[in-house]
């Protein structure tokens, strides 16, 4: 009879990632499709060769200063949910969910869903009839016309593949990870070795002559007539996006083997490694391309013209299959780590209750991972994604922001609790993290207020759902 009220043990992460697995989920979710697009439009921005390269080691150094100082936050509280954690013990629950309530609906699904995108239109260029000019179903209705292509059915597909693998233990989404985000570096660097040995280009091309007085940024038309500082803010932003999702690894904080000191070390290795890739890159293309051309290069495909100018015809499609793999394994690290985020909001009573189950077996989040999926899926279809992108991309940095400022809140408010690990050049270092980090939140509200605004609405949203969780919290607790 005693067996009848046995309690079943709570199912809990199992720590099976070693610190190269947790650098590969830094790298893998960092390096995407921009580093083959962005630098021709930060180009048109800044078409001087000594300030592109200085905008990529400003940007590495300011993502390096941030994720030092999430190594203090990470190694204090090595849960899983990371910056959502951070944020709920530093501020409030509140704030902790509305960072939680946005990167589910807007930032890491949308940023899967226009990841999956990327891999589909670069596979169109195999499979033409997988392409998005491959219409499949068009209508309109009042006036709005839905147009659905097959790109959008092979990025869900993506989305899919991916998600089960990361459905069947942290291991197996480690080993795509470490897989896709170690061949992108190599196909990086192949494309480097080829350029600098047989590329015929010019060093004079990183050396230009530049004077401020004869100063102008040459696209897109919105540019034209921007002074130094407009145009070098506005090309910063495009680095520092390209940085973006480096503190992917602190969600899965749980599964890491001796998380206090593997996941600082990550975060820096991590951030430091992506800010030599991306330097020693444009080093490569501005090699090959003036700053000039690169700027006016056609959809800003600068990696593609640097590969078909060494290689000819065969260059396009061998930066497309490296893009693919790029896009691959940054999508496999963007679905793995958020479901842990959905998972501790879960745990909490803040989201849906199912979401804070793990898989018995797989130790895995797998509701949070299929929630995380079909919205995403969602956003694959709706072709809204990128607007979403667009109002909320402030966003991520407006948490950074707090979550950095959290490391100077958490200090006084629990003086006494242990810190394996203290943030390197305190507290200069999260000092100017936040000023330089608030200097382009201001300038992107002051630029789009229109947009700015309506993701700050978009976040705000979240408040009554956060109201309906705890009131249902409470409900709960008195039954």
């Amino acid at each position: 009879m005693a067996q009848t009220f046995e309690v079943q043990k709570e199912v809990k992460f199992e720590a099976k990632l070693g610190l190269f697995d947790a650098t590969m989920i830094v790298m893998g979710s960092m390096i995407g499709s921009g580093i083959f697009i962005a630098p021709s439009i930060m180009a048109g921005y800044m078409p001087v060769p000594q300030f592109l390269i200085l905008l990529w080691v400003v940007g590495g150094i300011l993502t390096a200063f941030g994720a030092i100082a999430y190594g203090e936050l990470t190694a204090m509280m090595p849960k899983a949910g990371g910056q959502y954690v951070f944020l709920r013990e530093a501020y409030s629950p509140v704030l902790g969910f509305l960072y939680g309530w946005t990167l589910f609906f807007v930032i890491q699904s949308g940023f899967i869903a226009a990841v999956a995108i990327a891999f589909a239109k670069y596979l169109g260029v195999f499979i033409p009839a997988l392409s998005e000019e491959k219409v499949i179903l068009s209508f309109e209705i009042f006036g709005w016309k839905y147009i659905l292509n097959s790109a959008q059915l092979v990025g869900i597909a993506v989305i899919g593949i991916l998600t089960c693998i990361n459905c069947f233990g942290v291991v197996f989404g480690a080993i795509v990870q470490n897989l896709f985000t170690v061949s992108k570096i190599a196909a990086i660097a192949l494309l480097v070795l080829v350029a600098f040995t047989v590329g015929n280009g010019s060093w004079s091309n990183l050396f230009e002559s530049f004077s401020f007085e004869n100063f102008h940024p040459i696209a897109p038309p919105e540019a034209i007539s921007m002074g130094f500082l407009a145009a070098f803010a506005v090309a910063m932003s495009k680095a520092l996006f390209a940085y973006d999702a480096w503190n992917s690894v602190t969600f899965a904080a749980e599964e890491v083997k001796n998380p206090h000191k593997n996941i600082p070390r990550s975060l820096v290795l991590g951030t430091i490694g992506v800010m030599i890739v991306y330097v020693i890159a444009n080093m490569t293309y501005l090699y090959i391309l003036p700053a000039k051309e690169m700027a006016l290069v056609q959809d800003n495909r600068v990696a593609a013209a640097v590969a078909e100018k060494i290689f000819g015809p065969l260059g396009a499609q061998l930066i497309a299959i490296a893009i693919m793999i790029s896009t691959f394994g940054c999508d496999n690290g963007l679905i793995l780590a958020a479901p842990r985020v959905y998972y501790a909001m879960a745990k909490d009573g803040l989201f849906f209750r199912g979401a804070g189950k793990l898989h018995p077996k797989y130790k895995t989040p797998v509701n949070s991972l299929i929630l995380q999926g079909v919205w995403s899926s969602v956003l694959t279809l709706s072709g809204t994604y990128s607007a979403l992108l667009t109002y909320t991309a402030f966003a991520s940095l407006l948490f950074n922001v707090m979550t950095v400022f959290a490391v100077f809140v958490l200090r006084k408010k629990y003086p006494e609790r242990e810190r394996p690990y203290k943030t390197w050049g305190y507290p200069i270092v999260p000092i100017l993290y936040i000023l330089v980090a608030l200097f382009f939140i201001i300038y992107i509200i002051v630029g789009d207020p229109k947009s700015s605004g309506f993701g700050l609405l978009l976040i705000l949203i979240g408040i009554p759902a956060y109201v309906y969780w705890s009131r249902a919290k409470i409900n709960n607790l008195h039954e």
